[in-house]
């Protein structure tokens, strides 16, 4: 039986030394905040990743001390950015459906100093925007749109995401829906309450050559799996700084993305179709995911970098957040139970793995 392999680390680089010796200028820079401009309406800032683009949006619309809700089954990077601001984050329970809060979660938590929202249409799952509109006008809330995941996605309404919100919000980091290892921007779309900086510094040296090399030694870790030896390679790598996990990548709001990391960034959009039902990762629930994972492996395939173990993932991280799952129950389970597809595999070398994991699906949820 032919065997499938997957690294959660570099996997969809197609051309790695073509990457690697890509060059980039400033007119790439210019060519990428004129075409976001366009696309979404607003000024334009590109920064050193999404995480400090949503700290520049949070800094613009709101005041220190400021609520802001997030989605009750997210990223830590989200958490991190609200925090940068100086606002508190306030965590709505998700739908078992999409993994997007609703507005029956959201009534819940929303209180008199919640002044903003965060939309991030989880794993590229549209949330009811029209819904999502109508209580923040009846609240005062202002949106801001997280497009990490879902850059080209329409809503049910037929408007794309990242026209509708005060601000919209791009990552351009690894497995996103743009992925250009590093990088992001952010789209102030509505008059700004507070004057911010734009982001101007270079990269870092150690960043530049970290994200220049990162597809090379993830395929040569690819290729090293099939003996064995792939995350032994990956491990050493970690543990010197010469990869970095997506979840580590430091917030800084006054660097910008490197030229070449634009020039991808901008080939991406530019790829990117409009669809209803776009998904950076395509999600199942099932009933034991140990078994269904270890049934995987033993078929030849690696779903370890699902997305998320925890209701705010990476795990490392979680006990920072402080989240309070009595609150936020859906979500708790939801991630103990969640499995999802990696991108790279094309359909027919997925039919095995969809045969496994039927056997484990919780039907109740999964008609």
């Amino acid at each position: 039986m032919k065997k499938h392999y997957f690294l959660g680390l570099a996997v969809g680089v197609k051309h790695p030394f073509k990457q690697l010796f890509l060059h980039g200028t400033a007119k790439d820079s210019e060519e990428l905040t004129k075409y976001l401009d366009k696309r979404y309406s607003g000024e334009v800032m590109l920064c050193k990743n999404g995480r400090s683009a949503l700290t520049l949006a949070l800094k613009a619309y709101f005041n220190q001390g400021d609520t802001i809700i997030v989605n009750g089954f997210t990223c830590y990077a989200v958490y991190e950015a609200v925090k940068a601001a100086g606002m508190k984050p306030v965590f709505a329970d998700i739908s078992r459906e999409n993994l997007n809060f609703t507005t029956e979660t959201l009534e819940k938590v929303v209180s008199d100093d919640a002044a903003g929202i965060i939309v991030q249409n989880t794993l590229g799952n549209p949330v009811d925007m029209v819904a999502i509109e109508r209580f923040a006008g009846k609240h005062g809330l202002v949106i801001i749109e997280d497009l990490a995941h879902s850059a080209g996605l329409e809503y049910p309404d037929g408007r794309e995401a990242g026209t509708v919100g005060a601000a919209t919000i791009l990552s351009f980091g690894k497995e996103k829906s743009v992925d250009a290892i590093s990088g992001g921007a952010v789209i102030f779309r509505h008059p700004k309450r507070h004057e911010i900086k734009a982001p101007t510094k270079l990269p870092k040296i150690s960043d530049y050559l970290r994200e220049r090399w990162y597809p090379v030694f993830g395929l040569w870790c690819r290729r090293l799996t099939r003996i064995g030896l792939g995350g032994v390679l990956m491990r050493v790598l970690l543990a010197v700084h010469f990869v970095e996990r997506s979840a580590d990548n430091r917030l800084d709001i006054t660097r910008r993305p490197a030229h070449f990391e634009a020039k991808i960034a901008l080939s991406e959009l530019k790829n990117l179709r409009k669809s209803g039902s776009r998904r950076v990762r395509e999600f199942y629930l099932v009933d034991d995911r140990r078994a269904t994972l270890d049934e995987l492996q033993e078929a030849g395939y690696f779903f370890g970098g699902f997305w998320y173990e925890r209701p705010v993932s990476p795990k490392r991280y979680y006990k920072k957040v402080h989240f309070d799952e009595a609150a936020c129950p859906t979500a708790v389970k939801v991630s103990q139970q969640i499995i999802n597809l990696p991108t790279y595999y094309n359909e027919s070398d997925l039919a095995l793995a969809r045969i496994i994991i039927k056997k484990h699906l919780i039907e109740e949820e999964h008609d």
